[in-house]
């Protein structure tokens, strides 16, 4: 039996999508505080305090739920090709701009850790939650070919 919550009464969230995000929050999460505590012994930098801990948590949360997101409206091709690289561009340059603003409320004008570039990534991580089944590719090259055979009927008609 499969659980899920209602977000905004219409879609539904099935809660081991919910138990995905988390999971990999917190795993990226830790890999990101173990690299500024690492930076902190050998470049000097800040020592990482609960509340940037807080902050990095919640960026790579934030970056996960839109990744999953942009996932859920365009899953991932099964076939490695010129999509994927265009579906990696678009969801990756505006989770560049997203980010900024993310790190923006969350640390204010003094940028003191990269949230930014740690939401990018987290975004793009995230989506790749979803990948197209083979119906959907099946029904993805009927479309394709039934438009093709229509500009062939188009043309052939002038």
């Amino acid at each position: 039996m499969t659980t899920g919550i209602a977000i905004g009464g219409r879609y539904k969230m099935n809660s081991a999508i919910i138990l995905w995000i988390v999971r990999r929050a917190l795993g990226i999460s830790f890999f990101v505080d173990l690299f500024y505590l690492a930076g902190h012994y050998i470049w000097g930098w800040d020592f990482p305090t609960p509340i940037v801990l807080a902050q990095i948590l919640i960026t790579v949360t934030l970056g996960l739920i839109i990744g999953a997101i942009f996932a859920k409206i365009w899953p991932i091709p099964r076939q490695k090709g010129f999509e994927r690289v265009i579906r990696t561009l678009l969801i990756s340059i505006p989770a560049v701009g997203l980010g900024f603003g993310v790190n923006f409320i969350l640390q204010g004008l003094v940028l003191t850790h990269a949230l930014w570039m740690i939401f990018a990534v987290s975004a793009w991580l995230g989506s790749g939650i979803f990948m197209r089944t083979v119906e959907q590719e099946r029904e993805e090259q009927e479309r394709r070919e039934a438009q093709k055979a229509e500009r062939e009927a188009r043309r052939r008609k002038k």
